[in-house]
């Protein structure tokens, strides 16, 4: 019974990616980074003009993102981008990762449908709040 299951699972998902560019489905189906991170340097949470929301905490150590995890309630699209954005973010300055534009997710996916477009934006807009949190945090304007 199980193994029918997973060809079930395997021809649903199949027909669910069909005509989706390779690297959104990798994306999709091995989706990095999904957690939370105890005790973040910023943890924000998002809500998208789709009902979608991503939240996302990072860790950061010699102004570079050390950790980097979201969770969401969203669409594979979501995922897939989120799982994009933070995989890319990790390891980058703060600065660098504040230059990611939503429309560099898209480029990497060789182009998402018109429909999930929006999902790069979330994806990209809660990275940067995360960031502007952890510098607000951080800047010694804020004390």
């Amino acid at each position: 019974m199980a193994d029918n299951i997973d060809e079930i699972v395997k021809s649903l998902q199949e027909a669910v990616l069909t005509g989706c560019p390779q690297k959104f489905k990798d994306e999709l189906l091995n989706a990095r980074n999904i957690g939370t991170i105890e005790n973040p340097d910023s943890r924000v949470r998002i809500t998208g003009v789709c009902g979608d929301t991503i939240e996302m905490s990072l860790t950061v150590r010699d102004e570079r993102i050390h950790d980097i995890k979201f969770v969401t309630d969203g669409c594979g699209a979501t995922v897939a981008c989120a799982s994009y954005v933070t995989r890319t973010a990790q390891g980058k300055s703060v600065e660098e990762a504040l230059q990611m534009e939503p429309d560099d997710v898209d480029r990497y996916f060789d182009g998402l449908p018109k429909e999930h477009k929006h999902c790069a934006k979330l994806a990209v807009i809660t990275l940067r709040v995360a960031l502007n949190e952890y510098l607000s945090k951080t800047s010694p304007d804020s004390l």
